[in-house]
């Protein structure tokens, strides 16, 4: 699987701890990290439109985002057709996203998780696959259909 990853400035730790995770955990998913990769400050939009545009030519499967809290570069990310992208603190939440919403990014906080936390939530996310319950997929459709409207 490819996946692509991507921060702004509040999460350039927290992303190289996630990355470390990935490589260790899941050395058969290609990671390519478009940035960035400093402290300056950078607007989490421009990251997101680079982790969104990775997903929704074909390039990855799956994305993760990372920004000071997450919020931000989530939210951006979901106004991008096609992305479902979950801000996820906890494992569960993790991976309910996954199981119940096929969420393909995985939103995370930089200042909000520790490397711990979130080495377990990323774990949980890329190993927990989608349902494919009809419900669920009925569900995604209508939330899908709402970028339409």
């Amino acid at each position: 699987m490819k996946l692509v990853i991507g921060c702004d400035h509040g999460a350039v730790e927290l992303k190289d701890s996630v990355k470390e995770v990935i490589a260790k955990e899941f050395p058969d998913i290609e990671v390519n990290d478009v940035g960035t990769f400093g402290t300056a400050s950078v607007d989490y939009p421009d990251i997101a439109e680079k982790v969104c545009a990775e997903i929704t030519s074909g390039a990855a499967e799956k994305g993760i985002v990372l920004c000071g809290t997450g919020l931000g570069i989530s939210i951006a990310c979901n106004k991008v057709k096609g992305i479902r992208a979950a801000l996820c603190n906890d494992v569960f939440s993790a991976k309910m996203s996954r199981e119940h919403n096929d969420a393909n990014i995985l939103g995370l906080g930089g200042r909000v998780l520790g490397f711990g936390p979130a080495g377990e939530i990323v774990k949980a996310w890329l190993s927990t696959p989608f349902s494919g319950d009809e419900r669920h997929q009925r569900r995604i459709d209508k939330m899908m259909a709402l970028e339409n409207k």
